[in-house]
């Protein structure tokens, strides 16, 4: 039997989905999938299905901050990652906190909108983010819209995706992957890591599927779990970069829209215990 106490341990600092696909749920399932004991300090509650977000209602900044205090202090945390923050106050919240509790490895996930384009981060978060959030950060995961958003400047091409990870990088973060879903390429799903030893393309097959939900929030978990268990940095991109894709390979047709992607597929209905 495994001892309890060698548990990797990581924490996710995100919303809820009422709808499973995405946030803290798929956060939860990613890290069970690796094996991590996840758990969470909830920014906001959000109300959504596969048809999209309907509303959320942010969690105080305070609060959020206490759970993450109440985790770090008795359970210990090995990796972290945030997804969506909502407000500046929420942001500088959970910069103070994390930085406080010497929280290493941590993964952000700069959630700046919701898969149907709902507006999850207030405008005037984005200034806290850069330059509260992303200094403490192992690594950023933007995709191209982030990646414009934090860098100034549109990025809509690899060599615009080349130049957005150095306007990153120079806010301070570890390394940098920007996700480049949005590039028309029906064949190849290709992302562009930059870190201070390697750099290089992550390419894998494009699936063909409408459903996509949580694609962004499983990664940026399975990297935060991949950390929780010892991983450099680029052997966690890669791992978590063929993970998602496997995620997405498994989608789900639930609902009536845009389907989750499954973090459990590898242990999933055909995996019984």
């Amino acid at each position: 039997m495994t001892d309890p106490s060698t548990r990797a341990r990581a924490l996710s600092i995100a919303g809820s989905d009422s709808g499973g696909g995405a946030g803290i749920q798929a956060d939860l399932k990613t890290f069970s999938a690796f094996g991590v004991f996840g758990m969470t300090a909830v920014t906001a509650v959000t109300v959504q299905n596969t048809m999209g977000v309907q509303g959320f209602e942010a969690i105080s900044a305070g609060t959020v901050a206490d759970q993450i205090r109440a985790v770090a202090s008795d359970i210990g945390v090995e990796a972290a990652k945030t997804g969506m923050l909502a407000n500046a106050p929420i942001v500088e919240a959970v910069a103070a906190a994390v930085a406080e509790a010497g929280i290493p490895n941590l993964v952000v996930d700069p959630v700046f909108v919701s898969k149907h384009g709902h507006v999850l981060l207030a405008e005037d978060a984005v200034g806290a983010l850069r330059t509260r959030i992303l200094p403490l950060a192992t690594i950023v995961t933007p995709n191209l819209p982030e990646a414009a958003g934090l860098a100034g400047f549109a990025v809509e091409t690899r060599g615009q995706m080349r130049r957005a990870a150095d306007a990153i990088l120079a806010l301070g973060t570890g390394s940098v992957l920007v996700k480049g879903g949005h590039l028309e390429d029906p064949t190849r799903s290709s992302d562009l890591f930059v870190g201070p030893s390697w750099e290089g393309w992550l390419e894998e097959e494009r699936i063909d599927t409408p459903n996509t939900h949580g694609t962004g929030c499983t990664l940026s978990a399975a990297i935060a779990a991949r950390l929780a268990l010892g991983d450099v940095v680029p052997d966690a991109v890669r791992a978590a970069k063929t993970f998602v894709t496997e995620a997405i390979r498994h989608a789900l047709s639930l609902g009536r829209g845009i389907g989750p992607v499954d973090p459990m597929w590898s242990i999933g209905p055909e995996h019984p215990l």
